[in-house]
């Protein structure tokens, strides 16, 4: 048995970016752990949502993410208790709790320990752009990065989007989505330069097809944050299965080309 530990941004990302590979990693029999950077305060409720008395939509979230961590086969979860950062230029950037100002080394030492902790041999974080420039998702490949640096953590998998396979799928799927009666922004004609990245830097594609059920009952789980009508659950099965069937990594120091399609291989 090994241990994974998976770094993210915000409540609704685990399942969004690996929920695949968490629940593939349960039930192979790995121990699994989910770490949160923030609480997601400034997300946006999906119409309809209405919070309870009291309530923030902070509690919300935790709430919905270890709902969603059940779904996934995940042992622990633990959130770092940084201020969600809000999107790129947005005044919330500059706010000193927020995880984008956080001191990445201090940041950093404190999600090494854990990793010692947890004798992770496996690290998710994001590429260097954060999948699609979200600040806090930057900060958590800086952070990641420099704990496992810190750590001596044996594997580190930047967890992105397949750009050039986006602008294949998109295109290909809009004409039937638009006649299953699902908006995709755009037409599927619009440019995804700052999606992801091209399939050549691409080093491990993982096949969760067999997961996708559970991941898209993960994705359910953030209720205030994907509504019914959105893409995610709205699609269907078939695009569904292209868009997320395959979760796509790099691993510094593999490739050219996809050389692993487990994040476990080649551990004793």
């Amino acid at each position: 048995m090994a241990t994974l530990v998976s770094l993210h941004a915000h409540p609704d990302d685990e399942s969004i970016g690996t929920g695949g590979v968490l629940r593939k990693a349960s039930e192979e029999g790995h121990r699994v752990v989910l770490v949160v950077a923030t609480n997601g305060e400034h997300g946006e409720l999906v119409d309809g949502v209405v919070l309870a008395d009291g309530e923030s939509l902070a509690t919300r979230r935790i709430k919905e993410t270890y709902e969603a961590a059940e779904i996934l086969g995940v042992h622990r979860v633990v959130f770092l208790g940084y201020q969600d950062s809000g999107m790129m230029g947005a005044d919330t950037n500059d706010d000193a709790r927020s995880f984008w100002q956080a001191d990445v080394d201090k940041a950093a030492r404190a999600l090494a320990d854990l990793l010692t902790e947890e004798h992770a041999d496996v690290l998710t974080v994001y590429d260097d752009n954060g999948g699609y420039g979200h600040p806090d998702h930057i900060q958590v490949h800086r952070v990641g990065m420099r704990a496992a640096e810190i750590a001596g953590t044996r594997k580190v998998y930047q967890q992105t989007m397949n750009r050039d396979r986006m602008r294949r799928g998109r295109k290909a799927f809009a004409a039937r989505a638009k006649a299953a009666g699902i908006e995709i922004p755009g037409g599927g004609e619009e440019d995804h330069g700052t999606f992801g990245k091209p399939e050549a830097e691409l080093t491990a594609a993982v096949d969760v097809t067999p997961y996708l059920a559970h991941k898209r009952r993960a994705m359910r789980a953030h209720a205030s944050q994907i509504g019914e009508k959105s893409v995610f659950l709205a699609m269907p099965d078939e695009g569904f299965r292209f868009g997320f069937g395959t979760e796509w990594f790099i691993r510094a120091g593999q490739g050219p080309g996809i050389t692993e399609t487990d994040l476990f291989q080649g551990l004793a």
